[in-house]
């Protein structure tokens, strides 16, 4: 038979209940505060090929964990040896590698295709010590720029690049800012699409830039541009060029108004800076009063630190998705940002299966 209750007898009780909560929450704090710190997930590992190891190290102290133990070396004839020191056997693995040119501190380089290699081996090495997931972290993708048969005869080279990650045993790729976001098309793993625009945009909103307009210095980044003028609420333009050949561009004119602004010149990466430095100056013939640049990517080959040295652009900002030369450091007009923090983020979503796209919110 059910009980009848009055509303007298549930004010008082419900008074009880409030006393006992009140009661028991010093208690509950005390409990928290002497709660243990969580021990590392042991099936969680990051390692690094040669390409990038201060970002690497940067990434892990965020995180909170050590890198990996794996031995890269070459033999004398130049093949690359790779080792992983430690058990990986049923763990979530993630190897950092961009595949860029890198001059290390002993003055000796190394190339795209050597990275790629090294990369490659990584994989297969995780692969075959039964590794549960093996994530190829890139934050930089070289060989993106080869996107396309523009010529008879020739690969697209990207998409090899992408079966190549398949094929070693990658199960998922994150990458930062691709040349073009159709890139991921060429995978048929998932692909994780990370933008620098968050760091890049939280740098130049705490310049305050006066009459700011965001420049695309082709029409191939206007979407890139259009974002970045949204985030920081500037104004758009275009400079439309004509390619004439391999890295060498010629800047034909201006697409809006720039007179008496400050330019901020935005693109994916910078190579030898001649696009860059052209467009600067086509930017200042049009009344611009300051240029600076931002890019994801500072690839700077050949001339390019002395062509932005010479150049009219005030201060050229990139992130760390490729180390920098001595050259480069000691450039007053060069900074960079540490992407760090955002790799780091996406490495722990992933790991933790949760959003990634919450990042770029």
């Amino acid at each position: 038979m059910p009980t009848l209750i009055t509303p007298t007898e549930k004010t008082e009780k419900a008074e009880k209940v409030e006393r006992a909560e009140k009661k028991a929450e010093p208690m509950a704090e005390e409990k928290h505060e002497r709660k243990p710190r969580p021990r590392v997930d042991e099936k969680f590992k990051i390692f690094s090929g040669t390409a990038n190891e201060p970002l690497a190290d940067e990434v892990c102290q965020f995180l909170g964990m050590p890198r990996g133990m794996a031995q890269v070396i070459r033999f004398a004839d130049g093949e690359a040896y790779v080792q992983i020191q430690e058990n990986v056997r049923g763990c979530d693995v993630f190897v950092m590698q961009p595949t860029c040119r890198t001059v290390h501190a002993n003055g000796k380089s190394s190339s795209v295709d050597e990275h790629l290699m090294e990369l490659l081996l990584m994989i297969d090495a995780l692969k075959r010590a039964s590794a549960r997931r093996i994530t190829a972290v890139m934050p930089y993708f070289g060989y993106a720029r080869q996107d396309r048969k523009d010529k008879p005869r020739s690969p697209i080279s990207s998409k090899l690049v992408a079966d190549l990650l398949t094929s070693a045993g990658a199960h998922r790729a994150l990458i930062v800012d691709l040349h073009t976001p159709q890139l991921q098309g060429f995978f048929n793993i998932p692909v994780d699409h990370l933008f620098a625009s968050p760091v890049l945009v939280d740098h130049f909103k705490k310049l305050s830039l006066p009459n700011l307009t965001v420049v695309s210095p082709d029409a191939g980044g206007v979407e890139r541009a259009r974002f970045f003028a949204k985030k920081v609420d500037a104004a758009l333009a275009i400079v439309d060029k004509r390619r004439t050949d391999v890295n060498v561009a010629e800047v034909m004119h201006v697409i809006g108004d720039v007179h008496g602004r400050t330019c901020l010149i935005i693109d994916d990466l910078i190579d030898t800076a001649g696009t860059l430095v052209k467009t600067a100056m086509a930017l200042q013939q049009n009344g611009a009063t300051e240029v600076f640049a931002c890019s994801s990517h500072a690839v700077l080959s050949g001339p390019a630190v002395q062509n932005i040295s010479k150049s009219v652009i005030r201060e050229v900002v990139v992130t760390n998705t490729i180390p920098l030369t001595e050259e480069a450091k000691q450039e007053p007009k060069i900074r960079v940002l540490s992407i760090a923090g955002l790799i780091g983020r996406a490495i722990q979503a992933n790991h933790e299966e949760t959003s990634v796209s919450k990042l770029f919110v």
